[in-house]
């Protein structure tokens, strides 16, 4: 009896693997009920069909006729009503084409500057754990974001052509019907990680509604993101992350519950989804309004989310605590204050150098900051602001220091704060400048995360040989405390009229024997130059190299014992003060051991000058620098020291006449001086 049963099952098995339908014929309900008998009335299930508005959907449900109660569902999302910023008209039809789409069309997708063609497997379905042409699991993870199909998305409604469409509806079948069945597990897959999973929310819901008049979108694929969307929010909700990658998450939780509420889910996940964002804030942004991972490009990340939160809430008609609305400001109020003279953001940490223009007139009109207009426009328009121009984020450690608001001030950051919560470099008292609208000392930039680039230029980048620090005996600083329990004292920073003052200390460096300690003071004369203190103590010899970066468009010429570009406009000397016999070298896209290389954006990268000086001590030891920006050649200058000792340098500094003298304390701001003789 058990042999004759389990042959009439295998039998049923092959009778119905022959009718099949194959996945990419599947147009209607029909067609997708006959793929899968069950998955209907499965994502029915998820539905409160006692919502307002389901009755026809809920009597074709109850009476057994799943196929109609579907269809029902579809034609409730065509006239609910809902998702006006989403639902768009149907485009004249045409056959007008965009080659950047086009590409896509031919499943070449570009992922952080990184070309590659997505094979098919045998079953017809993309390979969508494909890594790219160099094997990086990051690249394989953001395809997976479908933000190519946000573009192409934009080119159909631009042009009209039926093809960007006809390309939609058959990605979404390919990759929902792979995708299946939901793992319901955390965990790092190309398909089901957790920032890949909030990223087709929010992407999905745009194709949703803004396609859900539209035939050009099969009823089959309509329904399959219904049905696929539960197990999103599932993800986003159960396995869930911290810091900036919550807010993603997070956010595309309150996504499929604002836009989706009929689901039986929905409500509860609001509700979950808004105190946890609202606890998350409260953990990972500081009182100062700046992100924790101290990485500027991930400070946006966070804010672009949290912002996005705030409108879900809106449309679910939820209110946020004051408290959340005013850390959204505060965020933008650092981004706008340590924005660059030409809308570029701070590089730094796991970021790229991206332009924050947009951000930052989004949030002047929001918050009505007319000042923050100024800065972003170099002062064409709003209004000039009361403070700054240089500015000191005391949680966060980031000191920017400028001459202006106009497009040429100088500008620099200096990073005296804690190691961050995700994202370090091992970078603490890193320094960057700008002026006259040229980048001169630089970060080394991200690289990559994953792949062959990865491989040979990460540990570069993240450890201190990628920027503007000194080693120990040739080796990195170690990672400090990801994060401050209380902000920068006072004695370690000051702001003046005509000079700011930054200064703090580390001391942990990888595999260095005995005590060591860096202190590094910098005094910024406004408009005129910047001076840098380094103080090592030390319980015995070391050999101490500093390290200057420069910019890869700069040239750089070494003259003397001063190092300085050669540029036609916009310039910058870097001149040892004092008497060290310095061992001075130029090296650029050096091999072994790296050095002398730069990444602006993921996957970008190239070669840039560093300037080594390596200097033997024997004791603790003052090395002092000046770092003289010139719109055109190096003016004439003379520097010496007048006195130092264990708690301060007294210099001289002369340039094209002016005299200076300034003293520069080791971590007592309130002993800074600048006299101009």
């Amino acid at each position: 009896m058990t042999r004759v049963l389990f042959s009439f099952i295998l039998l049923s098995i092959q009778f119905w693997t022959q009718a099949q339908i194959k996945w990419q014929d599947i147009q209607t309900l029909e067609d997708l009920n006959q793929f899968d008998p069950q998955l209907i009335k499965k994502t029915l299930d998820q539905y409160d069909l006692n919502y307002p508005g389901l009755g026809e959907v809920k009597t074709a449900y109850e009476s057994g006729d799943y196929l109609k109660s579907a269809r029902n569902l579809l034609d409730y999302y065509r006239n609910n009503g809902k998702a006006e910023n989403y639902r768009k008209d149907i485009p004249t039809p045409s056959n007008r084409t965009v080659a950047e789409a086009d590409t896509t069309l031919k499943n070449v997708f570009i992922v952080q500057n990184v070309k590659g063609k997505v094979p098919y497997l045998e079953d017809g379905h993309r390979d969508w754990y494909y890594k790219g042409p160099n094997n990086d699991r990051e690249w394989a993870w953001l395809s997976n974001r479908h933000s190519q199909l946000s573009h192409v998305l934009s080119v159909y409604y631009e042009t009209g052509n039926p093809k960007y469409i006809e390309y939609i509806d058959l990605f979404l079948r390919d990759f929902i019907l792979a995708s299946m069945p939901y793992p319901a597990v955390k965990g790092s897959p190309s398909i089901w990680r957790g920032l890949e999973v909030a990223a087709r929310v929010k992407v999905w819901t745009r194709l949703f509604y803004g396609l859900i008049n539209n035939p050009g979108l099969s009823e089959a694929s309509k329904f399959l993101i219904l049905s696929s969307l539960p197990d999103h929010a599932h993800y986003n909700r159960n396995f869930h992350s911290e810091n900036n990658w919550l807010t993603m998450e997070i956010s595309a939780l309150a996504t499929a519950a604002a836009y989706f509420p009929e689901y039986k889910r929905s409500s509860d996940d609001m509700e979950y989804a808004v105190e946890t964002m609202v606890e998350s804030m409260k953990g990972q942004v500081y009182p100062d309004g700046v992100q924790t991972e101290l990485t500027s490009h991930y400070h946006n990340v966070a804010l672009i989310n949290f912002e996005l939160f705030e409108q879900l809430c809106e449309v679910a008609g939820k209110e946020l605590p004051d408290f959340y609305i005013q850390t959204m400001e505060d965020m933008y109020s650092y981004i706008a204050h340590v924005v660059r003279p030409d809308g570029y953001r701070i590089l730094n940490n796991d970021g790229d150098r991206g332009s924050d223009e947009g951000h930052i007139t989004r949030g002047a009109e929001k918050y009505n900051k007319p000042e923050w207009t100024y800065i972003i426009t170099n002062g064409a328009e709003g209004v000039k602001p009361k403070d700054g121009p240089s500015y000191f984020y005391p949680w966060a450690g980031h000191l920017v220091s400028r001459s202006g608001f106009d497009r040429d001030a100088h500008w620099s950051f200096f990073d005296i704060g804690p190691y961050g919560s995700s994202h370090q470099h091992r970078d603490k008292l890193h320094m960057s400048i700008s002026a006259y609208g040229r980048d001169l000392l630089v970060d080394a930039g991200r690289f990559a995360y994953t792949g062959a680039v990865a491989e040979k230029y990460l540990p570069y980048a993240r450890y201190s040989f990628g920027h503007n620090l000194i080693l120990i005996d040739g080796q990195s600083q170690d990672a400090g405390p990801k994060i401050a329990d209380e902000p920068v004292k006072e004695n370690h920073f000051k702001i003046t009229k005509d000079f700011d003052y930054g200064s703090h200390h580390f001391g942990q460096f990888i595999d260095v024997s005995g005590e060591v300690n860096h202190t590094r003071s910098m005094v910024y004369v406004r408009g005129k130059f910047w001076v840098v203190v380094d103080r090592v103590d030390t319980d015995r010899k070391r050999e101490v190299t500093t390290m200057w970066h420069w910019h890869p468009d700069c040239e750089i010429v070494q003259d003397g014992r001063m190092t300085k570009t050669a540029n036609d406009r916009g310039n910058l000397a870097v001149i040892p003060i004092g008497k060290q016999k310095y061992n001075i070298s130029q090296v650029k896209g050096q091999e072994d051991p790296l050095q002398g290389w730069y990444s602006p954006e993921y996957n970008i990268y190239g070669p840039n000058v560093a300037s080594l000086y390596k200097l033997n001590i024997k004791k603790d030891t003052n090395m002092a620098w000046l770092l003289l920006p010139s719109e055109g050649e190096t003016p004439a200058t003379s520097t010496r020291i007048i006195s130092e000792d264990d708690y301060k340098v007294v210099l001289s500094v002369e340039v094209a006449g002016e005299k200076f003298t300034i003293t520069v304390p080791f971590e007592n701001s309130a002993e800074t001086s600048v006299t101009r003789l």
